[in-house]
């Protein structure tokens, strides 16, 4: 299964992207504090501050999901509650920057944000929710007659009843 190793993988990448943006940050507030310029009136001191900040921030949450993907890996379970919350809204994250770094920074950024993004997604697809309890087919296609109700797309709901649309109004 690719399961566990996708979740793995994820995880190591998020920690490395967690350090990553945490350390540019703080190196971009170095830069901005040694340059002693402001911008549109701003002090320097405050865009310095600012930027490790914002720096630190980042790199908790994705460490916070990097540990949510940890946990997946270690339990080899779906996600649940926050931590598909903190996974889903990483992905988006990553779809995001994505769009700005391709014209930003070029399109190694883009391919390592869309690999990440790729990475997020797909623990969503390989744990899939409806893998613990009964399969799929429904308890019509398990008759002891051996045949097979309609409770496809066609007929219906659950149970093997199908669904009668409620009849259109008439125009009198």
């Amino acid at each position: 299964m690719v399961r566990r190793p996708v979740a793995w993988v994820t995880a190591i990448v998020l920690f490395a992207e967690a350090i990553g943006i945490a350390l540019v940050n703080w190196f971009m507030g170095i830069v901005v504090d040694r340059q002693d310029m402001s911008l549109a009136g701003l002090d320097s001191d405050v865009m310095s501050t600012s930027s490790k900040v914002a720096g630190l921030l980042f790199g908790l949450y994705f460490a916070l999901c990097g540990v949510v993907a940890l946990r997946v890996a270690l339990r080899d379970r779906a996600p649940a509650g926050v931590g598909r919350i903190l996974l889903f809204s990483a992905a988006v994250v990553h779809a995001l920057l994505g769009a700005f770094t391709v014209g930003l920074v070029g399109w190694g950024a883009f391919a390592f944000m869309m690999v990440v993004l790729g990475l997020i997604v797909l623990i969503f697809m390989t744990y899939d929710r409806r893998e613990g309890t009964v399969s799929d087919a429904g308890p019509d296609d398990a008759k002891p007659d051996g045949g097979a109700a309609g409770g496809g797309a066609a007929g219906g709901g659950s149970g093997g009843t199908p669904v009668i649309p409620p009849p259109a109004p008439s125009i009198t």
